[in-house]
């Protein structure tokens, strides 16, 4: 497999009420979802997220449409986001689908 050399930034919106339950819910993310990102080629993947709820997301990878491709080929996939996409705010289809991807202006190697 070649190196990740792209950097994906995104944001999406937590609901305020809902985000003790959705840090619980990344604590114990499903081993068949873990398996199929690194599968898919997510690397290096973080997710921060902010008192108010913003989710900042983060990861590498060599092919971003590919690693979401990938993702959405996946029955696992289409079950997390279908639990995942009741805690967002102003979702357009499933959480994979609707982040806002920022533009990366700045990188220091």
């Amino acid at each position: 497999m070649s190196s990740p050399h792209h950097r994906i930034c995104f944001l999406l919106q937590v609901r305020p009420e809902r985000l003790e339950e959705y840090k619980s819910r990344h604590q114990a993310v499903w081993p068949d979802m873990l398996a199929a990102l690194r599968s898919a080629g997510w690397h290096n993947y973080s997710l921060f997220l902010r008192p108010d709820g913003l989710l900042v997301g983060y990861l590498e990878t060599p092919d971003f449409e590919a690693a979401l491709a990938g993702m959405a080929a996946t029955d696992v996939n289409a079950r997390w986001q279908a639990e995942m996409a009741p805690f967002f705010v102003a979702l357009q289809g499933r959480p994979d689908e609707g982040f806002l991807q920022l533009e990366e202006v700045f990188h220091l190697d």
